[in-house]
């Protein structure tokens, strides 16, 4: 397995157009749309929030993908199109009906996604402008700011892409992810697309998005806010040569799966380093719990105590929070076994304190990254766990976000 930053285009057979439309910003400021497209329909699948109130491009890419099936994908920043009401479905419809006309393909093969302000109308007449104009010019040389064009909050692009081997057969597999603020659970306020050469069936693809998603964008969290619009999709075109793989158990599936979970743990990690006003990449790691259920659910816990992360950012080695987030988590603990590991020292045996060097915990917690490591001593059960620490900055970013 060899990584780059290609991304959506380290892949054969795609082609993207980004384009500036003037959405949320002056046009000719930033680019705020993505087309992707293949030349034949691909295997797709998709995972979206499970938040009960849903952006219109979340509904319309859920029916749209269910036959497991797509050609292009557009993508627009700057709007989340939610709480729009019939008027943001029927934005989000005329969306995909403007390149499905545009590629001379049925509109139910082009997936949506939006990601932006909640509760603005989408300013239809500059997107439909900016898709037409993608539409025409995507032929041409492509396009290697993807990853920027999605952003909103994000301060740095993130992508990645790897080849895999399957059958003496190279695929390549890569992505694309934005995401800074209202990240956790179970995604975030984050669109990620993904693209693969692979030959592999709607369905084999579909159980593997979901095994990669689970392990990788549900192990995040920056702020504890589930968003209204958190999509993650794929699409395989089989520009390939490996052998078809049709279910889970074909050959090449365990492979393509690991290249896919890579993928997107590396993406995942990205958008917990940029998580707004974030300044240290704080990764989780639970040990000896009763499941991995109860493993999760105790990192996520800790990642997403307030107290948690300030004393992080502030390299105040107060472990105490830490124990107490562990205690009031909903999964089994017991507080006369567990044994803390911060930044590689130990900080409590069997729940005690050791005496610590406070200089030296200080100057280890000023690192961008910070490894937290939680050995609950009860069973088997482990998880991962990526997050940020939380400063000042996230509260002005925030309390500014629609100004």
């Amino acid at each position: 397995m060899s990584t780059n930053e290609d991304g959506l285009l380290g892949p054969k057979g795609f082609k993207i157009r980004t384009i500036s439309c003037g959405i949320n910003t002056p046009k000719g400021t930033r680019k705020d749309m993505l087309l992707i497209a293949t030349d034949k329909p691909a295997s797709a699948a998709g995972v979206f929030t499970t938040n009960r109130v849903k952006a219109s491009p979340v509904l319309l890419s859920q029916s749209h993908v269910s036959n497991g099936l797509a050609q292009a994908i557009v993508v627009n920043s700057g709007n989340a199109n939610a709480c729009n009401g019939k008027a943001g479905m029927s934005d989000a419809e005329s969306m995909v009906n403007e390149v499905a006309n545009g590629m001379g393909i049925a509109s139910d093969l082009v997936l949506i996604a939006s990601t932006g302000v909640i509760g603005r109308p989408l300013p239809m007449e500059c997107i439909l402008e900016g898709i037409q104009e993608s539409v025409t010019s995507i032929e041409l040389d492509p396009d290697r700011d993807a990853a920027q064009a999605i952003m909103t909050t994000d301060t740095v692009p993130k992508e990645h892409a790897i080849s895999i081997d399957i059958d003496s057969n190279t695929i390549m597999i890569g992505g694309i992810a934005k995401g800074a603020g209202m990240i956790c659970p179970n995604m975030a306020t984050m669109i990620s697309v993904l693209t693969t050469d692979a030959a592999i069936a709607p369905g084999a693809l579909r159980a593997a998005l979901c095994h990669a998603t689970d392990s990788s964008f549900n192990c995040l969290s920056v702020d504890g806010d589930m968003s209204t619009n958190d999509t993650v999709l794929i699409l395989a075109n089989g520009n390939a040569t490996n052998p078809m793989i049709s279910t889970e158990q074909s050959p090449g599936y365990p492979e393509f799966v690991a290249g896919l979970v890579e993928v997107c743990t590396v993406l995942a990690k990205k958008i917990a380093r940029d998580g707004e006003g974030a300044t240290k990449l704080i990764e989780i790691e639970v040990v000896g719990a009763a499941s991995d259920d109860e493993a999760r659910a105790i990192g996520m816990t800790v990642a997403n105590s307030a107290l948690v992360k300030t004393a992080i950012y502030g390299n105040d080695p107060n472990w105490g929070r830490i124990i107490c987030a562990v205690g009031y988590a909903d999964a089994e603990s017991d507080p006369d076994l567990i044994d803390l590991y911060l930044c590689g020292r130990q900080m409590t045996y069997d729940g005690q304190g050791l005496l610590l060097d406070e200089p030296d915990m200080r100057a280890a917690l000023s690192s961008e990254t910070i490894p937290l490591k939680i050995d609950l001593k009860i069973g088997a059960g482990k998880a991962t766990i990526w997050t940020c620490d939380m400063s000042h900055e996230y509260v002005t970013i925030n309390a500014e976000y629609t100004t």
